[in-house]
């Protein structure tokens, strides 16, 4: 099989020849500049600065040679801007806080305060206010909050919408472009348009924005999930119609060319507990997942990848009836994600993405022998009859050990035999 028809076996829920492998095709499957670095060097591969494609967590490209070196199934279709508001685009030199030498976006601008932390710019205009800090010991960036004075009984709907807009010509010359590039490949191609995610929390601060309005508090806004339903509603449907006729226009140009598609990294899961009920997920998100999913799977041949982080085996099926394909990134150290619990359950109604190995702890702090049997556990587990693509539990983080993550692909290909 192509690495294309082993994701799509695999998502049909049918056995592939064996497991599919995801790193770096999302934000939230990628692997920090670091290790990037780290495994171009262990597998031997030409010495050169690493892109950051994903500067918010500061993860690095997976160019073609890394990719196949590490059994990757997958490739990228990225939006055009990143979640700073800027594209990356015309690459300069950066020397990261750690020393790394990087290669960046020439709107990546950053500057810093009395602390020695390092400050980043929406759309790189460093005449505003910052809207991403890296702490001098930090290897990614945290949003900086900037919520502006509201009136509670003149809430405006509008002001909580303006980072949603009808793509621009632009923009769909920008995609044309990519499905040009990637209309041949052998790999499952995985797409983001963007307007997509209802609620998700990295994008309720609009770090892209110069000047946020509307509520962008990270505390508000989930305040708001409870006691302001009614304005989230009125965010949420007007986003959802700009949303579909985004997808409408976007896949005039891209067709098939992609096979999967990123609709949104909303977490409903804490370690222990979740953001709200499961009724509260059915009333306030769920009409507009539908949405957006129902069009999807009408229209084109795309699956549809949601992410969401935690303790969210309750909202599992809840995310199977709204129409979601993919979940990610199945947090199996999260209260009542057990990995063989969910696979029973729910293994034939949706793939999991992901729950390949810990990434709090096995993967960063064990050993490699530790990884090895956490890996190979997990396959055991997930892999039968498909419906399981193999990626960390989120991003490979900067710190972990090299060998850790050598260990980690080498389990999967003991795995497969190979």
């Amino acid at each position: 099989m192509t690495s294309k028809e082993r994701v799509k076996t695999t998502l049909n829920h049918e056995a592939p020849d064996c497991l599919a492998v995801d790193f770096g095709s999302t934000p939230v499957t990628g692997i920090h500049v670091t290790c990037v670095a780290k495994l171009r060097d262990y597998y031997g591969l030409e010495k050169r600065p690493v892109k950051v494609c994903e500067p918010y967590q500061m993860l690095g490209e997976v160019e073609d040679d890394l990719r196949e070196a590490m059994g990757i199934d997958t490739v990228a279709l990225p939006p055009p801007s990143t979640i700073f508001g800027f594209r990356n685009e015309n690459w300069k030199v950066f020397k990261a806080p750690w020393e790394q030498e990087l290669l960046v976006s020439e709107h990546f601008n950053t500057t810093k305060n009395r602390q020695g932390d390092l400050l980043i710019y929406p759309k790189g205009d460093t005449t505003v206010p910052p809207s991403g800090r890296m702490p001098v010991s930090g290897f990614f960036f945290d949003t900086i909050i900037r919520q502006e004075h509201f009136d509670e009984d003149n809430l405006n709907p509008e002001d909580n919408l303006e980072e949603f807009e009808p793509l621009s010509d632009r923009d769909l010359r920008y995609y044309e472009a990519q499905a040009k590039k990637l209309t041949s490949s052998n790999h499952a191609v995985i797409g983001a348009i963007g307007g997509t995610a209802f609620g998700d929390i990295a994008l309720v601060p609009a770090p892209f924005l110069k000047h946020p309005k509307g509520i962008r508090d990270i505390q508000e806004w989930y305040i708001s999930t409870a006691t302001r339903q009614e304005y989230l509603h009125k965010i949420f449907s007007k986003q959802c119609e700009i949303a579909i006729e985004n997808l409408k226009r976007a896949h005039t140009v891209l067709d098939n060319t992609i096979d999967i598609l990123f609709i949104c990294g909303t977490d409903f899961g804490t370690q222990s507990s979740s953001f709200c009920s499961t009724d509260t997920f059915d009333t306030l998100y769920a009409p507009y997942y539908k949405r957006v999913n129902k069009w999807i799977h009408e229209n084109t041949t795309w699956k549809t990848f949601k992410h969401s982080c935690g303790a969210v085996e309750p909202f599992i099926p809840h995310f199977i009836e709204c129409g979601f394909d993919i979940v990610n990134p199945v947090q199996c150290s999260a209260v009542g994600m057990d990995p063989q619990t969910l696979k029973d359950r729910y293994g034939d109604r949706i793939t999991f993405w992901g729950g390949g190995v810990d990434t709090q702890k096995t993967l960063p702090f064990g050993t490699p022998e530790q990884v090895r049997k956490q890996v190979l556990e997990r396959c055991e587990i997930f892999a039968p009859n498909g419906g399981f693509v193999f990626n960390s539990i989120h991003n490979l983080q900067a710190k972990t050990p090299p060998e850790n993550i050598v260990a980690m692909l080498n389990a999967v290909k003991e795995f497969n035999g190979i």
